[in-house]
């Protein structure tokens, strides 16, 4: 499995990446090991994933919502959590 996942760093930005271990991938962000920028921002809590079956289809998805602006990974994050809600 391979997942693109969403971050809220402590200064509520917003950082996207992908991982095939999202468990692991979270808590190296937490511990500073894991992006240059997630280390100046900790701690940073998952707010939204994806979960992909190849590589190919997880990039091109993590590329996308690096494209996306501010606003709009807010209503993405906003649409999961009415998903997971209901």
């Amino acid at each position: 499995m391979f997942y693109v996942y969403i971050l809220q760093c402590s200064d509520t930005t917003l950082y996207t990446g992908w991982t095939v271990d999202l468990e692991k991938r979270v808590k190296y962000h937490n511990k500073g090991k894991a992006s240059k920028y997630t280390r100046a921002r900790l701690p940073v809590k998952l707010v939204y994933y994806e979960i992909f079956h190849d590589k190919v289809a997880a990039l091109k998805r993590e590329y996308e919502i690096k494209q996306f602006s501010r606003n709009k990974k807010l209503r993405l994050i906003d649409l999961k959590k009415e998903e997971v809600a209901k």
